[in-house]
């Protein structure tokens, strides 16, 4: 999967595309658990085609699925998708502004802030997807850089979520603090 990262990144880059990386394995990045899933990685609705018009011109196999906040492209059998609206986030330039860069396998790769991707993961739990297993691991690998009172505010209005963040606190797994360099509500 980090080699058809940096493929595409490379892809990418070449394009003059803003993006960062997303999802589970942008929180690998920062420090959490492996992803061994597929690579994400948001950019705006506005780049969307041209992103996956140059991964398609560099050899992926390209799709456009009907779910209309998503591309998906592929490397052998790597799934890179491309994402401008996850649950609760509109990637925006301030959003890809907001990302930290990140050393993966010596390329520099934007990150995705810990507070944007878990706000999207628990916004998306729902009663047939209470994958909590998951969520504290990346929990325990970025706490430090997460932004929980912004967290709260944006999940608020959802049980599952609030469900997961007080079993998170009741674990020890939450601060109140505020990370040092994270700005309150990038989205």
């Amino acid at each position: 999967m980090v080699a058809v990262l940096k493929k595409a990144v490379g892809v990418l880059n070449d394009a003059g595309i803003p993006f960062a990386l997303a999802g589970s394995m942008s929180c690998w990045a920062l420090g959490g658990p492996p992803s061994r899933h597929d690579v994400d990685l948001a950019l705006t609705r506005s780049d969307a085609n041209r992103a996956l018009e140059a991964l398609e011109a560099a050899g992926f196999r390209t799709e456009r699925p009907p779910e209309g906040w998503l591309y998906k492209a592929w490397d052998d059998d790597v799934l890179i998708d491309l994402i401008w609206a996850p649950t609760g986030l509109q990637v925006t330039d301030k959003v890809l502004q907001a990302a930290r860069t990140v050393n993966v396998d010596g390329m520099d790769v934007p990150a995705l802030a810990p507070t944007d991707v878990l706000t999207s993961k628990l916004l998306a739990l729902n009663e047939s997807h209470l994958d909590f297993e998951g969520l504290l691991a990346i929990v325990r690998g970025v706490r430090e850089q997460v932004d929980w009172a912004e967290l709260r505010r944006r999940t608020d209005d959802r049980p599952l979520a609030r469900s997961f963040l007080y079993m998170a606190g009741e674990l020890g797994l939450i601060s109140d603090e505020r990370p040092a360099g994270v700005t309150k509500g990038a989205a």
